[in-house]
């Protein structure tokens, strides 16, 4: 055969392949599929809420809203909750800021440590920060019983503290990439000009930052207003409305009023996400091409009291974690405090049953939320059509619903006997389903940022060279893009281990996960067993992220960032 016929052979079966799977009909089913997945497993359980939420016995209306709104307790959680918030952000906002602050302007000692230090709590369900504070400051507490101090640290204050510990690393994040970027130039022509540190810092450094902290106050504030791990540690007799949903639908089974609040905890975050994101729009870039990166001088008054500070705050959050893992490994806390390792026998209830069910349903939740959030962020990108604008919005969506309310509207939705997934409840399946979307906006934005970054001239050259839509993803932008995407599995497989409020209403004895084990575990007063149960996912956390590190090292994608 001559090369001409080879040619127009080859052409001929390229034509006959794009007229099959043609690069348009791709495009157009990749985004109705991560669509109709987004507005089954997302949409609907959110708009069950709303529908029973509005149910009354006597049809549909607000006979729920009024019993709720008229009721004296209502408003009682209502004020605890935002009181408790409010001052949780105020806390944790200033000491992340500060912290956040000494590692990127000063010279501090051991720098790496101080960073990953403050990562820790993110390794660990949240009610290990509360289950820390009732070992050391509880009524038999190591304080209290050995040093003979009368702290009472059950009630407001308790929960404040164990929640600041808790959302302490998210807001660290943020403001740690706030604070990285900076021109030199300017901080030089304030000093030329005379100005002192403090003046420095007042009119250059906290306006160019305000974005960041703003996005940090918003992400603190909707993470304690929704967390009920810690309030059923040590809050005592001070409830919030995240134990009020937990209270109505699982104690006493009023799915209405439990809708009810759900939606009355949805309406801050959303409210939080609007601003955040009209904030983000008015940010502007604070680096241009003349921009000269910023060199920090030494400044021994500064360091100094920044190093200290650091270190104090260091050590208020490897206490708290280091007295859960001490608490594991002695027999009877605080009585009998001789070394055993009979609380990793797990002879309790299932066993080391909830424990593997937790890094099956993780390792499930990696590779099923790493395919959907990736085609999700490739057809918002790559492929331009008019659903990629909603779909869009509806990938970030989760960001701004609390888990405690996702969780309830799968109880509604997939309980439904009419609803033809009504097989998938009680199941690891639809476990799995809501941790891959209870994450799935933070994946979603991760990845199309990575896929910004891939120049469309790749795209173009794949095109030119005859290359359909599916060979440009196998052999061009999946190759570039692997690296995020195996970042973006840990942070499935990371976060699914330590949820908490997201499945609790999803779990069943058969379909225990560690994080509820935990729970339960320590609100019976099992205060070893639980200890245990919290270091076991902490070192399975740590193990899955020192195991993706080294694989991504010796592919050499060495400064990919896996926590973020």
């Amino acid at each position: 055969m001559s090369s001409a016929e080879l040619s127009v052979s080859t052409t001929t079966g390229a034509g006959l392949k794009r007229g099959l799977f043609s690069d348009n009909f791709i495009s157009w089913a990749v985004t109705l599929g991560v669509t109709a997945l987004i507005l089954i497993f997302l949409v609907m359980p959110l708009w069950a809420i709303l529908v029973l939420g509005f149910s009354t016995p006597a049809g549909f209306g607000l006979g729920n809203f009024i019993s709720t709104f008229t009721a004296a307790r209502f408003w009682t959680l209502v004020l605890n909750s935002l009181g408790m918030a409010l001052t949780c952000t105020i806390l944790v906002t200033s000491m992340a800021y500060a912290y956040a602050y000494t590692l990127q302007r000063a010279h501090v000692p051991f720098k790496s440590m101080l960073r990953m230090a403050a990562l820790i709590p993110l390794f660990a369900p949240s009610l290990v920060q509360a289950q820390g504070l009732v070992l050391l400051l509880g009524r038999n507490g190591i304080l209290n019983r050995w040093m003979r101090m009368d702290i009472d640290i059950y009630g407001f204050w308790g929960v404040v503290i164990a929640n600041a510990l808790y959302a302490f690393p998210y807001a660290f994040l943020i403001l740690s990439a706030a604070l990285a970027v900076s021109d030199a130039r300017l901080h030089e022509s304030a000093e030329v000009l005379g100005a002192g540190p403090w003046r420095i810092f007042r009119t250059q450094t906290l306006p160019a930052t305000r974005y960041g902290l703003a996005a940090a106050c918003f992400v603190v504030f909707n993470l304690v207003l929704t967390d009920f791990g810690n309030p059923m540690v040590i809050g005592g007799d001070f409830n919030v409305l995240a134990t009020e949903v937990y209270n109505q639908v699982i104690g006493q089974a009023q799915f209405g009023l439990g809708a009810v609040i759900g939606i009355v905890l949805l309406l801050p975050a959303i409210f939080a996400k609007i601003v955040e994101k009209r904030l983000t729009k008015q940010q502007q870039a604070l680096l241009t091409s003349q921009a000269r990166p910023m060199v920090v001088r030494p400044s021994r008054k500064r360091d100094l009291l920044l190093s200290i500070y650091a270190y104090v705050i260091m050590a208020l959050i490897l206490s708290v974690i280091l007295v859960v893992v001490l608490a594991s490994f002695v027999k009877l806390w605080p009585y009998n405090m001789s070394f055993t390792l009979q609380h990793y026998h797990f002879d309790v209830q299932n066993g080391t049953a909830p424990l593997w069910n937790s890094v099956k349903i993780s390792l499930a939740t990696a590779v099923l939320g790493v395919a959907i959030a990736g085609m999700t962020a490739i057809a918002v990108q790559k492929f331009k059509n008019p659903l990629t604008g909603p779909l869009a919005f509806l990938a970030i969506l989760p960001s701004a619903v609390p888990g405690m309310v996702l969780g309830l509207g799968y109880v509604l939705a997939f309980n439904n006997p009419s609803n033809p997934l009504h097989f998938l409840y009680g199941s690891f399946a639809l476990i799995i389903i809501l941790s891959v979307y209870y994450n799935h906006a933070h994946a979603f934005l991760i990845s199309s940022t990575s896929l910004k970054q891939i120049s469309g001239s790749f795209d173009e050259a794949s095109t030119m060279l005859g290359g359909s839509v599916l060979t440009t993803l196998r052999k061009v932008t999946l190759p570039l893009l692997w690296p995020t995407l195996l970042g973006v599995g840990v942070l499935f497989f990371m976060r699914t281990m330590v949820s908490l409020s997201a499945v609790i209403f999803l779990t069943t004895p058969s379909t225990q996960v560690a994080s509820i084990s935990v729970l339960q575990l320590s609100d019976r007063g099992a205060v070893n067993q639980a200890a245990a149960f919290s270091v076991c996912i902490m070192l399975i956390v740590i193990a899955a992220l020192v195991i993706v590190r080294g694989i991504l090292w010796a592919f050499g994608a060495k400064h990919v960032t896996l926590i973020r």
